[in-house]
């Protein structure tokens, strides 16, 4: 069970990521805010209506936490996998090469 959230969530996550950070989500965004400001005179910039924006930005900003931190544990995670498959090709070039020298020198002493 826990596997399936755990997966969910990375599915969720990557999608959001990958949406929310598009030039469409800043101009969403950039609308809401501007569709806000300019409802102002309309509620008589009444604490309600800054609370609107106050809460709203809150929340998301709450939750955009948790997004970036599990984000970059990935991109931690996938840097890790690179870096230990560079690592094991390295010692197996290393092993080869050594190895073509062995052979060289082998040679050169008959």
């Amino acid at each position: 069970m826990r596997k399936f959230i755990t997966n969910r969530f990375e599915i969720l996550s990557e999608w959001i990521s990958d949406n929310l950070g598009s030039p469409y989500a800043f101009m969403a965004a950039c609308l809401l805010v501007v569709v806000w400001a300019v409802s102002g005179p309309i509620f008589g910039f009444s604490d309600t209506w800054q609370l609107v924006i106050n809460t709203g930005t809150t929340i998301c900003t709450f939750l955009m936490v948790f997004l970036l931190q599990n984000t970059g544990n990935r991109t931690i995670d996938e840097m890790e996998e690179r870096l230990r498959a560079l690592e094991h090709l390295n010692r197996e070039l290393l092993h080869e090469i050594r190895d073509q020298r062995m052979r060289a020198g082998v040679r050169e002493a008959a």
